[in-house]
């Protein structure tokens, strides 16, 4: 099972939101270089990056911070926020982006057709949840669609990965939705990686447990810049 940093940029710096909320911010880092050399030095396969004002505004503004990253770092990287068009789309994988994250336009399925198989072999979709409702555009627009079926909509159209967000507990430090996981999981047979809410060593072994249920992965963001995971550690265990 991989374990992805997540490195969250705002006004060109990391930072870290509660529930998704830009009146909730916490700086960490004037330098998203510098914190994702720190985490790639631990060995990581990949790097979850979140382009906030792209998420806010609807189009890349931190492309450039990234394409850094991506020339100076051993990890791949995968971006999101922001990317809502072919165009979006084609500019990261230029700037040397791994994978590329789109989660408002996922529920354009029209949009998810268009798009040619190489194309979606680099996608993943952002699924982000409230009480098992889709948000979109930053989190803050409450759609009628259930997180279920969007997902199962996704490995329709040929989507391999999703990236499942509880909003609710993301950046509250209280432990993942296990229960939304599993229902996730149960629903679609293409890899899930969770994130939100993960919080100390024991969430990450709940997780590792969903392994066996399909999932793949874990992007962990405030836990590392708490200190309440060690990253080091969350890898030993997941590589059990």
């Amino acid at each position: 099972m991989k374990v992805i940093p997540a490195i969250d940029i705002r006004g060109g710096k990391v930072v870290r939101l509660r529930q998704g909320s830009i009146n909730e911010e916490t700086v960490y880092s004037d330098s998203p270089l510098e914190t994702a050399e720190h985490w790639s030095s631990y060995g990581v396969e990949m790097i979850h990056i979140v382009d906030l004002d792209g998420a806010f505004e609807g189009r890349l503004k931190n492309l450039d911070i990234v394409r850094d990253i991506a020339k100076r770092v051993k990890a791949k990287i995968e971006l999101g926020g922001g990317i809502r068009d072919e165009s979006a789309i084609r500019k990261a994988l230029d700037a040397g982006i791994s994978k590329v994250v789109i989660g408002t336009r996922a529920l354009d399925g029209d949009f998810l057709k268009k798009l040619d198989k190489e194309m979606k072999g680099s996608l993943v979709v952002g699924i982000d949840a409230r009480r098992g409702i889709v948000h979109t555009k930053g989190w803050v627009f409450k759609t009628r669609m259930k997180a279920v079926d969007l997902a199962k909509n996704i490995e329709a159209e040929g989507i391999r990965t999703i990236n499942y967000t509880d909003i609710s507990k993301d950046g509250m430090m209280e432990g993942p939705s296990l229960n939304s996981i599993k229902e996730i999981l149960k629903a679609v047979d293409i890899d899930v990686v969770a994130s939100g809410g993960i919080s100390s060593m024991e969430d990450v072994k709940n997780l590792k447990a969903l392994e066996k249920d399909g999932l793949c992965g874990m992007i962990i963001g405030k836990a590392l810049y708490e200190n309440t995971i060690d990253l080091k550690e969350a890898i030993r265990v997941c590589e059990l």
